[in-house]
């Protein structure tokens, strides 16, 4: 363990800093707060939609083609970038199919 010593004034504007911060982040909260994440999905949710197995959707989160947002190491997808993979996905799966797999 590291112990790190701060000079008072330094920890003051620090806090002062950061008080700024937890105002503007609750001004940001307050401003887009009607935006709920019921209109996200988690991956468990784009699992089951899509009907692919989490490494499927891990490997369209590697190579950019679903978009991901994440919080607190949870990932959050919005319904219209889902959307516009299902064809691809569909694609994937008859290929599959053709070759004896599963997706």
């Amino acid at each position: 363990m590291e112990i790190v010593n701060v000079e008072a004034k330094t920890f003051e504007e620090m806090l002062s800093k950061f008080e700024g911060f937890a105002v503007r982040m609750e001004q940001l909260c307050r401003l887009y707060g009607d935006r709920n994440m019921s209109e996200w999905l988690d991956n468990q949710d784009v699992c089951l939609l899509l009907k692919i197995s989490p490494r499927t959707l891990q490997t369209l989160r590697d190579n950019g083609t679903l978009a991901y947002s994440q919080i607190n190491h949870k990932t959050y997808y919005r319904p219209v970038d889902v959307e516009k993979i299902v064809p691809l996905v569909e694609d994937k799966r008859k290929q599959a199919n053709y070759k004896g797999k599963q997706l």
